[in-house]
């Protein structure tokens, strides 16, 4: 546990520990016992809290039950680590100093103290620099004599000191592990002068060093000056430098030479190898028993184990490349071809920065395979990073060193992994990152998602640059939305859609069903499938954009063909429309067959889902009332004002649409979307909507074999709208060759496969009055010239006469 108490924020008030016989410096960290049952009381208020508490010590060291006036002042304030309860009653805590404070009132003492605290700064240094260095060099020289001098010491303590820079914080650390009276600690505690605290240390250090020096002679130890752990260190200094002239170099710097040889031949920058040479020197010094050589010794293998060089060669044949990509995935001509221009460019610029792309579709349509795909098409190592519920931003930055059990992040451990320092990477899921008190990992992730930043990638735990502009990042995604808008404008979006049913029957018959006859042990002896038995399951049994769901139900299909196999059943079995049932059970989803015949205020409608285009029928009621609008079938807000919004046109057009006048004062009208359970949204129900109410208010028929999708507005201007190519291929599963879109729209259909296309009509509408003259019964019959020619033109319709 590590807290930074400059940010960390104290309260006013906290509850209080009085401490015998110990005086807690900050950043102490040392175990206490506690008794006392107004004590014990306080540190369960503490950890009910923010885990915050003051420790002062009392004056007197056999007081039981210290009155305020028994109490220093100045104090600590701690931070409670860790608790555990003793079985005879007592509690142990773990506590870590944060910093100086002053009691500036009582504010409760019963059933335990509570004390106003004011926090202490160290007041600003006054002396030189040079003065400084100094008293801080003659400290730490005074340590080391009463360590030499046999002081019960940690030896650790010296490599402590030379990391700490600051006067104030190193005679903090002596001061509480020399052992000194709690009178003389407290003294130093309240000296808030940084180089005066220091000065009073290196008084009584040098007080120490005599007592030492006296006692070593009284006892004559002059032979014992050694304590056993230097002694241990001299004498292996010693046999190191004997086998050295005896040419017999020990294990140890057999392993230091090993790995100063993996250093040196990994590639790495100047700078960098600097660094990891700088460790390595540090831990050839070290006892190999103590602590931090374990660390020190993992933080080296990381380093030699990273590709800092190393690299693959990308394939820059690219007929071979989209070979590979067209075998592993149908269609995605828009993202093949984005990687096919890359490998062009590289073949051209062998310079460039990998780019930054971001697969957004949702779930099973192929975006992590295709990632895989991607890095074979290559020639290149491939890993995937999964980011889902990832809310720590040392998963992805890495942790300090300093922590126990830290380790590199994601990041840098992709790279070691993959071996390589331009492999493909896949952040799977980067929409699904989370955040909380531990950092935002989507922020620490637009420093590796930049190209002008990720070639000096900076990691906690190397603390070293890293270079990553050579790897091709691959984003997934299923809600862009859901992106911070900083980390989406580094990634180049491509969009995957939903596959349509035409697109699924093709991937069934090219992948999944193969697929699953080896799976399931089967041959092409055993089973075979029609194309309407794959009609049968993709319309039936699944409603998916992906293709998850599709391949568990031709899974399920070949298991039990294999059942009858083994149980000699069938030999042989082909996959009908009419057997699908008798294997998978009754259908799971029925789908609404198209109109036969024309009605008044019935229209059918298009719609885009998750799971491809649809097909929606609105129905239009009048009954008798005053003019009321009632709307039912689960429809979202949008589509609400939609049917407003053609209720307000038709009532402004009554005389041009020949509504009658009174039609308002005798009539309520009632429209209805079937399938109430499903909610509906969305403007692109605007034109079906008012084409339901115009049939209604004119007693005309609407032709069924029409559909159409358009935004509305209150001037009749027909607005584009999105999933044209879901939609009009919904219309033509469904048998309806004639679709009515905006004028707009017509970019669109350069996206509908051409195959189908040419087996469509398509009228394009850029107000009401053109939609009018085509959908109604009369229309048909009377401006016959006006419809679309068969073969897949595309026409704009005349408005209708008035």
């Amino acid at each position: 546990m590590s807290f930074d108490d400059k940010v960390l924020e104290i309260p006013q008030t906290l509850p209080m520990l009085p401490v015998r016989d110990i005086v807690v410096f900050p950043y102490m960290i040392i175990p206490l016992f506690v008794g006392r049952e107004n004590s014990i009381r306080a540190v369960e208020e503490a950890l009910a809290k923010n885990r915050l508490i003051f420790l002062a010590s009392q004056k007197d060291f056999n007081e039981e039950n210290p009155t305020p006036d028994n109490i220093y002042t100045t104090g600590t304030i701690a931070m409670i680590m860790r608790m555990r309860k003793l079985s005879d009653g007592r509690v142990k805590i773990l506590i870590q100093g944060v910093s100086k404070g002053k009691i500036t009132g009582f504010t409760k003492q019963s059933p335990h103290y509570e004390v106003g605290v004011e926090k202490l700064e160290d007041t600003a240094v006054t002396a030189t620099t040079a003065e400084v260095e100094a008293m801080i060099r003659s400290t730490k020289e005074y340590v080391e004599r009463i360590i030499a001098l046999g002081k019960p010491l940690s030896p650790d303590i010296l490599l402590v000191l030379d990391d700490i820079k600051d006067s104030g914080r190193i005679a903090d650390l002596i001061a509480s592990n020399i052992g000194i009276k709690t009178v003389e600690a407290q003294r130093i505690l309240e000296i808030l002068d940084p180089c005066e605290r220091l000065k009073n240390v290196n008084e009584l250090l040098a007080a120490e060093v005599e007592v030492l020096q006296a006692q070593r002679k009284a006892n004559g130890g002059a032979k014992e000056d050694l304590s056993k752990s230097q002694r241990e260190y001299f004498l292996r200094e010693q046999m190191k430098q004997i086998k050295n002239e005896l040419g017999e170099n020990d294990a140890k710097s057999e392993e230091m030479e090993e790995l100063r040889n993996k250093l040196t031949n990994a590639g790495m920058s100047p700078a960098v190898e600097a660094e990891a040479l700088k460790q390595l020197s540090r831990l050839e010094r070290m006892h190999p028993d103590a602590s931090e050589a374990t660390m020190v010794r993992t933080y080296l293998d990381w380093m030699a184990d990273l590709p800092w060089s190393k690299k693959t060669e990308d394939i820059h044949d690219l007929k071979r490349s989209k070979e590979i990509l067209d075998e592993d995935h149908y269609e995605l001509h828009k993202v093949k071809d984005r990687i096919l221009e890359f490998l062009a460019v590289r073949k051209l610029k062998t310079d460039m920065k990998g780019p930054i792309l971001c697969f957004a579709g949702p779930p099973g349509v192929g975006k992590t395979s295709l990632g895989k795909s991607i890095a074979r098409s290559m020639g290149r190592e491939y890993f995937r990073i999964a980011l889902g519920g990832v809310k720590d931003e040392a998963e992805i930055r890495g942790h300090r060193r300093t922590y126990v059990g830290a380790m590199p992040g994601k990041i840098i451990q992709a790279m070691r992994q993959a071996k390589t320092n331009n492999p493909v990477i896949v952040l799977d899921e980067i929409d699904k990152l989370g955040s909380d008190f531990r950092g935002d990992p989507s922020a620490a992730m637009l420093e590796v998602l930049d190209p002008e930043q990720n070639s000096t990638f900076r990691d906690n735990y190397l603390n070293v640059d890293f270079d990553l502009s050579n790897c091709l990042f691959i984003a997934t995604a299923n809600v862009v939305e859901n992106i911070p808008p900083a980390l989406r404008d580094r990634m180049e979006l491509l969009y995957i859609p939903g596959y349509t049913e035409n697109d699924k029957l093709l991937i069934t018959k090219k992948h999944l069903i193969p697929r699953q006859i080896e799976n399931n042990g089967l041959t092409a002896k055993n089973i075979s499938f029609t194309d309407n038995g794959i009609k049968a399951v993709i319309a039936g049994y699944t409603r998916e954009a992906g293709l998850r769901n599709l391949e568990r139900e031709i899974g399920s299909v070949c298991r039990k063909v294999a059942k009858m196999v083994v149980m000699g059943e069938s030999s042989y079995c082909e996959i009908t429309d009419t057997s699908v049932p008798e294997l998978l059970g009754p259908p799971k989803f029925l789908r609404d067959d198209k109109l036969l015949d024309s009605q008044i205020g019935v229209v059918q409608g298009l719609a885009w889902t998750q799971a491809g285009g649809e097909v929606l029928i609105v129905e239009a009621l009048k009954m008798k009332g005053k003019g009321h609008l009632a709307l039912t079938g689960q429809l979202g807000d949008v589509m609400k004002e939609s049917a407003h919004a053609a209720m307000s046109y038709a009532k402004a057009h009554m005389e041009e649409l020949q509504i009658p006048e009174d039609f308002f004062d005798k009539y309520d009208i009632h429209v209805h979307l079937p399938a109430g359970a499903i909610p509906k949204d969305g403007p692109s129900a605007g034109i079906t909507l008012t084409s339901a109410l115009v049939s209604l208010m004119t007693d005309t028929p609407i032709r069924h074999d029409i559909a159409m999708t358009g935004e509305v507005t209150l001037q009749g201007r027909v607005l584009p709208v999105g999933g044209i190519r879901e939609k009009c291929l919904a219309a033509l599963n469904q048998g309806i060759t004639t679709v009515i879109i905006p004028f707009a729209n017509q970019k669109d259909l350069a996206d509908i496969p051409k195959t189908f296309r040419e087996k469509m009509n398509f009228i394009l509408a850029e107000n009401l009055d053109e939609v009018f003259a085509v959908v109604f019964e009369k229309a048909t019959q009377s401006k016959k010239n006006t419809q679309p020619k068969s073969g897949g033109k595309k026409q704009k319709t005349p408005a209708a006469a008035a």
